[in-house]
């Protein structure tokens, strides 16, 4: 989805969308961390993903405070991905052994 449609909400004719993408990789055991968090309603909306490795002996698990909440679980080898609104945390959960990346793509209004 593009970052116009993910700020359409916004009907002020000076209404900017701002982007933000965060990256990077985990390697379990992880127990519930949290990966981010950010204040309510500090972003409109966002797209929240991981990719478990094929090296992997399990499902990795992903949660996060948002409309909808979020929740994603990914077998090895693969990836989940969910959109959502204002989103305000995200967690991961991966055992032993259990590795792969995160990508959390941001969106926010902004007055110009």
């Amino acid at each position: 989805m593009s970052e116009q449609k993910k700020c359409s909400d916004c009907k002020h004719s000076k209404c900017r969308c701002k982007h933000k993408k965060i990256c990077g990789n985990f390697n379990g055991p992880l127990a519930g961390v949290e990966i981010w968090s950010a204040p309510a309603g500090a972003y409109s909306s966002g797209t929240f993903e991981i990719f478990n490795s094929a090296a992997s002996t399990d499902t990795v698990t992903a949660t996060g405070t948002s409309t909808p909440a979020i929740a994603l679980s990914a077998a090895p080898g693969n990836t989940d991905s969910q959109s959502v609104n204002q989103p305000t945390s995200f967690t991961i959960t991966a055992g032993a052994g259990d590795s792969g990346s995160y990508c959390i793509n941001l969106y926010k209004r902004v007055l110009a």
